[in-house]
């Protein structure tokens, strides 16, 4: 008969003991695994969070052509994750930026809280996150892409004629 391992502070009964992650693939109590298209997010959330950044991944004509004949979701455009041999994720996130923002600054930002975020929240680590510049957008521009996504207010009404 097998002894059982007590877990850190098990014997604490004001504190909830939590598992701590041995590695990411294996606990005592079996794999935990993170999809990347959930890496993903987190880097498209984290970007799109920095001042200066207008749009995660590329809107140009190219892109609307090629997102009807691929199985690509919106949620995984303009960010690529991979895996390295040790484990490590390597992230490429291509943006758009605001006009005016200092577009180096602005991108170092947005390494820095892909990184962050990505880390905390996997608990793995990031070798490289490369962010390519695609373009810059008025703030108008900006606001009418993401109007015309999301707002059906001036839409018109659908009326019945006979």
């Amino acid at each position: 008969m097998k002894s059982k391992k007590k877990a850190p502070n098990a014997g604490a009964k004001s504190e909830k003991a939590i598992p701590t992650i041995m590695s990411e693939e294996q606990t005592s109590l079996g794999e935990i695994k993170i999809n990347l298209h959930v890496v993903g997010q987190i880097v498209r959330l984290a970007a799109s969070s920095v001042n200066g950044v207008a749009e995660v991944g590329s809107s140009g004509f190219g892109d609307t052509i090629a997102e009807m004949f691929s199985s690509k979701k919106e949620s995984d455009r303009g960010v690529r994750v991979l895996e390295d041999e040790a484990g490590n994720y390597r992230i490429e996130i291509r943006v758009i930026l605001q006009l005016g923002a200092e577009l180096v600054n602005v991108a170092y930002a947005v390494q820095q809280s892909v990184h962050d975020q990505v880390t905390q929240m996997t608990n793995k680590s990031v070798s490289a996150v490369n962010v390519i510049i695609d373009g810059v957008k008025t703030k108008d521009e900006t606001k009418e892409t993401t109007d015309s996504k999301d707002d059906w207010s001036n839409a018109p009404a659908y009326t019945e004629t006979e």
